[in-house]
């Protein structure tokens, strides 16, 4: 028996030492994508299986004022805070990594058994941490999941830039006129999904003020996005407006599907019950968004790209290595920030953490993810900055005429 445990053992490292010298020969990106959404699921999971084990441990368990639901948020939490840690200190160490002769380069890129033991260290040693410190971490955490929600608009601003300019510069007929169709669908499917948020939201014989002020609002702003894109001192375009504007409408749609279930408002919610499918497809839709957006946000060189690396080194396949075809990289710049990187998955377990959390002071059932008026204000709040954010980068010109603007 002893000896078919140690082949065991020995079997089980060494299939552990294969995963991680895998990893080394493909993307960085990748398997750190996969650590983050490795969180996710222990997050998911002790949520939802962890509170009678916390409810056992003296150093969390200090008050018997303490809900089920408490114990779920400080699962999640905790977890958050190790993967954290983990990302903000490989943030810290990657400073100043501007070519690939640097010695950190091997560590962004290798070192994989070693990190997986650190990171499930981290995660595991913030169980052990007292309540105060958690509490610290979860307020500090809403500013950071909002910071996260600020990179996407900024990432989202430059992407529709590019895409007006990279069809303008064809000089072609046929994509002067696609650049005009897919403004104007953009902007009929804004005011289609207006109207339907209207009969979602607005149920008949309901006091529903707060929910038309945030559907008229986001109306009002797509229409002022077309007058100040098109007017004649502004050099702007139709197709970036029209683009934003959806955004808006959608952001508007999350912020109102996040009030709570029994808001006499929510016309597609108004049952408490969740099946598990419907929970299941919901995480997987948060983990699958917040994966894709950290990814995104952390490959791409308009934020903080090293002095060395040229801006059209984001162009380059998404989910490449950053190294050079030979695989040597002697001398080569990289092509993104490592540190700006790991700084994006940092607030991202912020941001996961709140959404797992229901931002910590949801009133609505523990098997409900992301739902509270905190959320609907943090979406809400998200859809203006957006907006602010579209109008400055048309009027910035004008306003800074000294100024160079990108």
């Amino acid at each position: 028996m002893s000896c078919l445990a140690y082949c065991c053992a020995s079997a089980t490292c060494g299939l552990c030492s294969l995963v991680a010298s895998g990893i080394t020969r493909k993307s960085a990106r990748i398997a750190y994508c996969g650590l983050f959404g490795a969180s996710l699921v222990v997050s998911w999971i002790l949520r939802e299986t962890g509170a009678p084990l916390l409810q056992k441990l003296p150093w969390i368990n200090t008050s018997d004022t303490y809900t089920k639901e408490w114990y779920q948020q400080q699962a999640v939490l905790r977890v958050s805070f190790g993967n954290f840690l983990f990302f903000a200190i490989y943030a810290l160490i990657m400073i100043g990594v501007k070519d690939q002769n640097d010695r950190r380069d091997s560590w962004h890129h290798g070192g994989w058994g070693v990190k997986m033991i650190a990171w499930a260290l981290l995660v595991v040693l913030m169980f052990f941490v007292p309540n105060v410190i958690v509490s610290i971490y979860e307020t500090l955490s809403k500013f950071g999941a909002g910071a996260f929600l600020l990179v996407q608009v900024v990432l989202l601003l430059d992407a529709t830039h590019n895409l007006n300019d990279s069809l303008v510069e064809k000089d072609e007929r046929k994509w002067y006129v696609a650049l005009l169709v897919i403004s104007i669908v953009c902007y009929l499917a804004t005011y289609a999904f207006s109207g339907i948020l209207f009969i979602w939201f607005n149920p008949s014989g309901q006091d529903c003020g707060l929910n038309v002020f945030f559907i008229v609002m986001t109306m009002i702003l797509a229409f002022v996005f077309a007058i100040v894109a098109l007017h004649p001192a502004v050099n702007g375009s139709l197709l970036p407006a029209s683009v934003i504007s959806v955004y808006c409408a959608y952001v508007c749609y999350t912020g109102l599907s996040s009030e709570p279930h029994d808001y006499v408002c929510n016309g597609l919610n108004r049952s408490k019950a969740v099946t598990a499918s419907t929970l299941i497809l919901g995480m997987l839709t948060t983990v699958l968004s917040v994966l894709y957006s950290a990814l995104r946000a952390g490959s791409s060189t308009t934020f903080l790209s090293p002095p060395s690396s040229p801006r059209a080194g984001g162009k380059e396949a998404l989910l490449e290595d950053g190294k050079g075809k030979d695989g040597e990289g002697e001398g080569k710049p990289v092509s993104y920030s490592y540190s700006f990187f790991h700084i994006i998955f940092a607030l991202a377990s912020m941001y996961a953490a709140m959404l797992l959390s229901g931002w910590t002071d949801s009133t609505e059932s523990a098997s409900l993810i992301d739902v509270g008026w905190t959320s609907v204000w943090v979406k809400i709040c998200t859809g203006w900055v957006t907006a602010g954010l579209y109008i400055w980068t048309l009027i910035a010109p004008l306003i800074l005429p000294d100024r160079e603007f990108y």
